[in-house]
């Protein structure tokens, strides 16, 4: 049978009995937690397993937990990361063994509470006019040096038994406005954005999750890349990103339609999935029950990402925050 074509939230700590009775309603692929879903790693764990519970099946569970500011589990019970950016900078050459070894911890923490999916890496390329909401998430504003470290990012998770989700397919770095509240528009060339933005996510074409850009490129189309079907066909051919995208929030302004429009517009451009965050329950019924169930290619892309979740290796944690420590000359944490 196949899955909800969503993935969706709940509101608080444990799942409410309305909330559970609509999961099990409706299926959704998979769930998302946000900070006010995070207290203790039992109370983490204990809601992953009711919404795990709710579906009846190992779904997948996902978070922001990039380091800097967009991380949902903090300290003083989980690690604190510099923002990407700086620790990229701080690592200098050995940025690439870094970023595996802050990702394979951070996979560690993730797996231990319960999740097992993270939407990173953030692959968007900075620079000069990025908007500050993204600018020091980034890793570089060199494309090649980006997807160097996004892969050893997504190879830290993958070993952690957590699936990577690559964002903003297919580019979100010449943004010069904050998509939580305003559409972004890129007038830059194709060739441009072939050579630039385009380029880190065909180099990591092979990870099994991606998630949209809520952004206009002039040079392909007037609507949201999220709801293009020009720009879906460019990151399902040109790009060649053939595994399960997801949309980023549905709910987020930068797209101007109702959330039901939303969803079925994304998933009618080309989306397999849709993300929705922070609703309500009557939204979370109206979006799961319009988006319905996958198509027949979105299910054999779902089912091909959650075959590359893994049983983590063994490894010692605390050896590889002191190898990492080293690396860093002690400027591990934000």
């Amino acid at each position: 049978m196949a899955f909800g074509a969503t993935i969706i939230d709940a509101d608080g700590l444990r799942l409410r009995a309305d909330e559970k009775a609509l999961f099990r309603e409706v299926d959704p692929f998979g769930f998302i937690l946000f900070a006010r879903n995070i207290d203790t790693p039992e109370q983490v764990h204990a809601l992953c397993s009711e919404m795990r519970e709710a579906v009846g099946r190992e779904a997948i569970i996902t978070i922001d937990q990039e380091g800097g500011r967009v991380q949902r589990m903090r300290a003083p019970t989980w690690r604190e990361w510099a923002p990407p950016l700086d620790f990229v900078a701080i690592a200098g050459a050995q940025a690439p063994r870094a970023m595996y070894l802050m990702y394979r911890i951070i996979a560690a923490e993730l797996r231990d509470a319960g999740v097992d999916s993270n939407c990173a890496p953030m692959v968007d390329v900075a620079g000069a006019q990025t908007h500050e909401f993204l600018r020091n998430r980034c890793y570089s504003s060199d494309p090649m040096r980006v997807a160097e470290l996004g892969r050893a990012a997504a190879q830290g998770m993958l070993a952690g038994g957590v699936l990577p989700i690559v964002k903003h397919i297919p580019g979100h770095g010449r943004a010069t406005m904050d998509s939580h509240f305003d559409l972004p528009r890129v007038g830059a060339a194709l060739e441009d954005l072939r050579a630039v933005d385009f380029a880190p996510f065909k180099a990591l074409s092979d990870l099994p999750m991606g998630m949209t850009a809520h952004l206009v490129y002039d040079a392909l189309d007037d609507a949201p890349a999220t709801l293009s079907p020009k720009v879906m066909q460019v990151i399902r051919e040109d790009i060649g990103f053939d595994n399960l995208i997801m949309t980023d929030d549905i709910s987020m302004k930068a797209l101007s339609g109702s959330m039901v429009e939303n969803a079925t517009g994304s998933l009618a451009a080309g989306c397999d999935v849709v993300l929705l965050c922070n609703a309500t329950l009557e939204d979370r019924r109206a979006v799961a029950e319009a988006a319905g169930t996958m198509t027949d290619a979105a299910q054999i892309r779902a089912e091909r990402a959650l075959g590359m979740r893994k049983t983590p290796d063994d490894v010692d944690i605390p050896a590889l925050e002191r190898e990492l420590e080293a690396l860093l000359g002690g400027a591990v944490h934000g």
